[in-house]
């Protein structure tokens, strides 16, 4: 709310929760038209990057070719890749096989094989706009469980998206997720999360994707986000790889294979828009 202004709807509303308790958003995490504009401008280009990846992935290729693709594509298109040197990220790109559950880093010893599956994970800024996405590969055929493991943790994205309407709370995406990934009696990581996105590259609101209905921070029109499920066939629980000299890898706890989807989304009036997917 805006000092000597009048209250909007939007404001009425906030004030509303407030009251009741509940986290609500600053006015800051509320992004006006233009800022929305220039959040939907990045994410055509982070598309592209994935597009492009999807384009060229193929088994007998390393994790650094991918990482030269998404560099290439970005300096073509006059943007810039946000995890490299993000406190201390090596890479433009995070490449994770198998049993890594996100931040894995592009290496030229790391080989797709057949029955791979990979996350890549890609965030631009675009004229100081952040947008950010990822996909699962994969790589020839696989394990059948792998293949469910995949469409699940997809199908797990769009409940998460369907469940973020207007003027609900983030434990109400958490929730839906969680419930669907628990029928495949599949793990729900916990210790990542989604985010707010946009004018940063991480910003409230923190978005699980586990929890309860009503719970967390109030979602309302104008916020940017990410939801991004990272869905273990095995525990939900995870450890940070001891052989990596950046501490940045994440892998499941008993090694089974992980599968992450990650859409940026604007909240509206309807509920919410895909800006990069």
């Amino acid at each position: 709310m805006l000092k000597n202004q009048p209250l909007t709807e939007l404001d009425k509303k906030v004030m509303y929760w407030e009251s009741k308790g509940k986290e609500v958003p600053t006015r800051e995490l509320v992004l006006s038209q233009e800022q929305i504009e220039g959040v939907r401008r990045s994410g055509v280009v982070n598309t592209g990057v994935l597009d492009e990846v999807a384009r060229q992935i193929h088994a007998g290729m390393n994790t650094l070719e991918i990482d030269k693709i998404c560099m290439d594509y970005c300096a073509q298109h006059g943007a810039t890749p946000a995890c490299l040197g993000y406190e201390g990220f090596p890479k433009s790109v995070c490449t994770s096989i198998n049993e890594v559950v996100c931040h894995g880093i592009p290496k030229e010893e790391d080989v797709l094989e057949e029955g791979d599956i990979i996350n890549v994970d890609f965030t631009t800024i675009l004229d100081g706009y952040y947008s950010d996405a990822s996909r699962m590969f994969i790589i020839g055929k696989t394990l059948p469980e792998k293949e469910q493991l995949v469409r699940v943790a997809k199908e797990c994205l769009e409940v998460g998206m369907e469940a973020a309407k207007p003027y609900c709370f983030v434990g109400d995406i958490g929730n839906a997720i969680q419930k669907y990934a628990h029928k495949y009696h599949y793990g729900v990581v916990r210790d990542l999360c989604g985010h707010g996105v946009g004018l940063k590259f991480h910003e409230e609101p923190d978005v699980a994707h586990f929890g309860r209905k009503g719970t967390g921070m109030l979602l309302v029109p104008g916020m940017v986000f990410t939801i991004e499920p990272m869905i273990n066939m095995g525990t939900w629980e995870v450890f940070i790889d001891a052989d990596d000299p950046y501490g940045w890898e994440v892998i499941s706890a008993d090694e089974l294979p992980s599968a992450q989807w990650e859409h940026t989304f604007v909240m509206t009036e309807h509920g919410v828009e895909i800006l990069s997917h």
